[in-house]
């Protein structure tokens, strides 16, 4: 073969070669395959949303003109220096004036010394006005301001309007509670006076109305008079009374004492646990159990009392009908002729038709 057939062939062998690698299948490097996520579960976070204000259709305005009944109360302060009360705490009826703290009797609270009561009433509203003797060391009405309201006139409450720390001079709902007692077993096995041992009873015990919470947002306030600082003002709707026309109320001022459940308070303790504030009740003195509270004698409205409704306050009689030393009770150092409306002279003093 010539040398020219040579490189033929040559190249022939060459282009061959070339043919067959690029008719040949790269293999690519192996690859690890990318794990397989699931999706992420979006979670949105819940967006806050504002109390809608309560809208209220009707607040109280002035206290009526005319007042349906009134009761004074003792005043404390006259021998807070002795550590006791004057007069008005007998225990067994569930008159209390404890305006002080216990066992010592060294601190007295003005604030929670009730010296009167006024009692109004309009078609819409029932008002109260307690006149306590004066503000707390801080210059506040801090404490528990309430109506006891019976409308049978049973001697037992049925609804209990309770006020805590009231500070605006406008009518406000806040802090103001009404309860009811729905199973009545305010006052035990005996409406009026204590129970021989203490009971199980849990008071009032239905909450109808908790500052605008309820079923009507305007059944009850509280505001401190504009025209007195020492005076605190409590309006409650007939309505949430039934619209009763007759009913009998009385007041209440407290600490933590003054609890809704609790009442009768004098059927849940002993007169011994509770001791005394005025020290001539030797056996139970001095206050002890049951201290920081006051209240008034009931008042009626809305009826001429006859003398025979449990825990009535004395009313006006005529000067030949005596007041006579109560059975049982420590002789008073004088019983005058005439009882004052509704002003308790003496502690162991009833008023008597003549």
């Amino acid at each position: 073969m010539t040398i020219q057939g040579n490189k033929l062939k040559a190249i022939f062998i060459a282009m061959m070669v070339l043919l067959a690698a690029c008719s040949g299948k790269a293999t690519a490097p192996a690859t690890e395959a990318p794990a397989i996520v699931p999706p992420t579960e979006v979670v949105s976070a819940p967006i806050p949303t504002e109390t809608p204000a309560v809208t209220h259709a009707i607040i109280p305005v002035s206290l009526p003109v005319e007042h349906s009944n009134h009761a004074g109360d003792y005043d404390s302060s006259t021998t807070a220096d002795r550590k006791e009360a004057p007069g008005g705490d007998r225990f067994t009826y569930g008159m209390f004036e404890r305006p002080f703290n216990a066992t010592t009797m060294d601190i007295y609270f003005p604030n929670l010394d009730i010296v009167d009561l006024t009692v109004f009433k309009d078609d819409t509203w029932s008002y109260a006005s307690i006149v306590l003797k004066g503000p707390d060391a801080n210059g506040q009405m801090q404490g528990r301001y309430a109506l006891e309201i019976d409308v049978d006139g049973a001697g037992r409450g049925d609804f209990l309007l309770i006020a805590s720390n009231p500070s605006s001079t406008d009518w406000s709902t806040q802090g103001v509670q009404v309860w009811a007692d729905a199973n009545h077993d305010v006052g035990g096995s005996a409406g009026g006076v204590a129970d021989e041992h203490p009971q199980p009873g849990d008071g009032f015990e239905t909450l109808v109305f908790d500052s605008d919470k309820g079923s009507d947002p305007d059944s009850a306030w509280v505001r401190i008079s504009p025209d007195d600082p020492n005076t605190v003002e409590l309006a409650i709707k007939n309505s949430v009374l039934g619209n009763d026309p007759e009913f009998m109320v009385r007041a209440w001022a407290g600490s933590g004492a003054l609890d809704p459940s609790k009442f009768d308070i004098n059927d849940h303790m002993t007169h011994e646990q509770a001791g005394a504030s005025v020290s001539g009740y030797a056996v139970f003195y001095p206050i002890k159990g049951l201290s920081e509270i006051d209240n008034t004698c009931r008042v009626p409205v809305g009826f001429a009392a006859t003398g025979s409704e449990p825990g009535l306050c004395p009313v006006l009689i005529p000067e030949q009908s005596p007041l006579v030393p109560v059975p049982g009770n420590p002789p008073a150092p004088s019983c005058p002729n005439v009882c004052s409306f509704g002003q308790m002279p003496y502690p162991d003093c009833m008023c008597i038709p003549g």
